[in-house]
């Protein structure tokens, strides 16, 4: 029985280290195995083409990363298990950038970085954060989690999600129009299903307040960068932070670089600490070994 490790040299070392003290009878691989047939399970962030085929007695696949929503699961065979990370870090770095992020909304940090950039000197007017309407698209783990982070501000505190949610102080919607249309600052944190691919698109940007801003931290391919610059263009969005991109790493010749009413980070809201990563994935085969339930395997029927 073996692990197959599928990620930068530098977490394997540490993967690697963490294994043979916990589990030193399972062999560990990494980048390739020499006998595919003893593999088992795989951790990494991307599944191998040719995972049904090279890999048959595999038990479980490990995402390396916070989301299992990069996996192809109609690739992947119907036996073998998906796992999400499950690192308490990747909550707290979350929820310090979500935090982080509505405070520059709310206080229109783009058009003052903007600003800087031509030297001028031009003071706009401040609003109490209880006439700030925020909405948290998205009620999982980490949706719930930037909520309370966002609690102490005295937002005017929303959310949607699917499925019914009851969250003491917070107005929860099913229904996406009327959630969109009482939120200033919307913050993207959706799963990426079929359902939610593109849906940051010019339909849904028009159903918010003039002047809102966005806040995305799900997946890239959720929004439609035409379309979010055109509505920043003409008014109807004010501004937009964005941690996430479809394709990453952007191009370099990509207009949301250079616009002036948007912010930039390279997809590092939260990352995932290689030693509690190895705790959870040591964890997880531990318990398949010995028959028990795997924290983090994910139900294939929903994709999460």
């Amino acid at each position: 029985m073996a692990v197959l490790f599928l990620s930068t040299a530098a977490r394997a070392q540490v993967f690697r280290e963490a294994f043979a003290h916990a589990l030193p009878d399972v062999a560990f691989h990494v980048g390739e195995a020499p006998d595919p047939l003893r593999v088992q399970w795989i951790v990494t962030w991307n599944a191998p083409d040719d995972l049904a085929t090279r890999y048959p007695n595999l038990r479980l696949i490990f995402s390396i990363g916070a989301g299992v929503d990069q996996f192809d699961l109609g690739l992947i065979p119907a036996h073998v298990g998906v796992v999400r990370m499950l690192e308490p870090g990747i909550g707290a770095q979350m929820g310090e950038y979500a935090t982080l992020a509505t405070l520059a909304m709310h206080r229109d940090l783009p058009r003052y970085l903007a600003r800087q950039q031509v030297a001028e000197w031009a003071p706009g007017e401040n609003l109490p954060a209880s006439r700030r309407r925020v909405g948290v698209m998205g009620l999982g783990q980490l949706g719930t989690l930037v909520i309370d982070r966002l609690r102490p501000f005295g937002f005017d505190l929303a959310g949607y999600s699917r499925s019914t949610r009851v969250i003491d102080g917070v107005s929860c919607f099913t229904d996406l129009a009327p959630f969109l249309a009482r939120t200033d600052i919307l913050i993207c944190l959706l799963p990426l299903t079929m359902q939610t691919r593109g849906i940051l698109d010019a339909a849904l940007f028009a159903k918010l307040p003039r002047g809102a801003r966005l806040v995305h931290l799900g997946r890239g391919a959720q929004l439609v960068a035409a379309d979010l610059i055109a509505a920043l263009d003409q008014g109807q969005l004010s501004a937009a932070m964005l941690d996430v991109t479809d394709p990453e790493p952007l191009p370099a010749d990509h207009p949301l670089w250079r616009h002036p009413s948007v912010i930039l980070t390279p997809h590092i809201a939260s990352q995932t600490s290689a030693a509690e990563g190895a705790a959870h994935v040591i964890a997880g085969v531990s318990a398949d070994l010995a028959g028990r339930p795997v924290a983090g395997l994910i139900d294939r029927r929903r994709g999460y």
